[in-house]
């Protein structure tokens, strides 16, 4: 991969990046939103520091540790990614409130339409805004959407400090063991 500048990184803001989908997915990731390394590169968790894809590959989701340049493989596992709110930005602080709500609002639609089994969203502060569930906290949800049911994560990012690589590892695989029931079998 070509190394990206900081011109680069600022021409990225604002760009949309394509979702990774396909209906009937047994969970959809959920970011926040992408960051400037994902618009620049159309590759979704591509900033170096992230987590997500070394900890869906320590969750047992994936095979092997994926790049973010083989995020298309994603669908054939029955995993997609997706976001809150579509434009990129160099800092989840940089979105409104009302973002998030209107982020909200689309991602129902989105999911309505596609009906994944689970919905994880990775940021439970992202969660509460979209949702207006002040109160959630990581783990199922009791808010579905349609027969779609709901996982917050935590986020991957590297500034989230609070949770290491392997407690994030742990949490992820606890819905993947939900995702595929008790018994290995998809529930």
């Amino acid at each position: 991969m070509t190394r990206l500048g900081p011109a680069d990184l600022e021409a990225a803001r604002d760009r949309l990046v394509p979702d990774v989908v396909a209906a009937g997915l047994r969970v959809l990731f959920c970011g926040i939103n992408p960051g400037l390394m994902t618009a620049a590169t159309g590759h979704h968790f591509a900033r170096p520091g992230n987590r997500f894809w070394p900890v869906l590959h320590r969750s047992g989701f994936t095979p092997r540790l994926l790049k973010p340049s083989e995020q298309h493989e994603l669908p054939a596992l029955g995993l997609g990614i997706t976001n809150v709110v579509a434009r990129a930005t160099a800092r989840a602080d940089e979105l409104s409130p009302e973002e998030y709500r209107e982020g909200g609002r689309i991602l129902t639609a989105k999911v309505e339409r596609l009906r994944p089994r689970w919905l994880a969203v990775v940021g439970v502060t992202a969660y509460r805004t979209a949702f207006g569930e002040r109160r959630a906290v990581i783990g199922p949800q009791e808010r579905t959407i349609g027969d779609t049911r709901i996982w917050v994560l935590p986020n991957p990012s590297g500034l989230n400090a609070h949770w290491t690589a392997q407690t994030m590892a742990a949490a992820y695989a606890e819905l993947r063991a939900a995702a595929h029931g008790v018994d290995g079998r998809p529930s």
